[in-house]
């Protein structure tokens, strides 16, 4: 397994590279980038498996690019900061972020941090095809899935309905089990609604993933996640 790539967005030099070379003797690929206007491109042109993000940035603050990243990556971004308000604990973790280090912290935490945030991941459900092809990762905390590190924009009833094939991948779901699954209200619909929504999110996962057929229909009897 390669080794996983980090991102330090940090203008602080010398703090950047302590956390960079701890990184490194754990193991993980790290990169760096200096200011907030560098993030974004650096976030597009190469994929990372997390980010380390400083609040305080010149050029752009952390929180903006964390809102920026998340209308494209689901990639875990550690917030880094010397501010311990609880207010921008709290806009830091809504807008996206996975978890919060206050400065000053030890480089052994940061890692640590890290490690458990990349380990959770990895125990998260993912439908793995063959080499090279992108997973489908469901993070229920958020209610949101993603193909490849691509979010998915999904409505409630099609993150349900995902959320269920993928519980269970290989298994062929009948219309009324996915019916019983998709709304909260027990409002009366017809089975061939699960028809409609299935349609609705197999295009949108193509469109995230042309390569792949991820659900299947089985003539007769329903659907199944592959």
């Amino acid at each position: 397994m390669n080794a996983a790539r980090i991102l330090i967005v940090e203008d602080e030099v010398r703090l950047a590279g302590l956390m960079a070379d701890y990184l490194r003797a754990a193991s993980y690929e790290v990169d760096l980038a200096h200011d907030g206007l560098a993030a974004i491109p650096a976030l597009r042109a190469q994929t990372y498996e997390l980010v380390l993000l400083d609040l305080m940035l010149p050029g752009r603050d952390g929180l903006d690019i964390c809102r920026e990243l998340r209308s494209f990556s689901d990639v875990p971004v550690i917030m880094v900061t010397a501010r311990v308000e609880e207010i921008d604990r709290l806009l830091g973790l809504e807008i996206g972020a996975d978890d919060y280090v206050c400065k000053p912290f030890s480089p052994r935490e940061v890692v640590a941090r890290v490690r458990a945030i990349l380990r959770r991941r990895r125990r998260d459900f993912a439908v793995d095809g063959a080499m090279d092809e992108p997973a489908l990762d469901i993070d229920e905390a958020r209610f949101r899935a993603s193909v490849g590190g691509k979010v998915l924009d999904l409505t409630p009833v099609e993150f349900r309905l995902l959320r269920t094939l993928a519980g269970a991948p290989g298994r062929v779901f009948s219309r009324e089990q996915l019916l019983d699954q998709l709304y909260n209200d027990h409002r009366v619909v017809t089975d061939r609604t699960v028809d409609s929504h299935i349609k609705n999110l197999r295009r949108k996962l193509q469109q995230a993933a042309p390569e792949r057929e991820l659900i299947r229909s089985i003539y007769g009897v329903g659907y199944k996640l592959e």
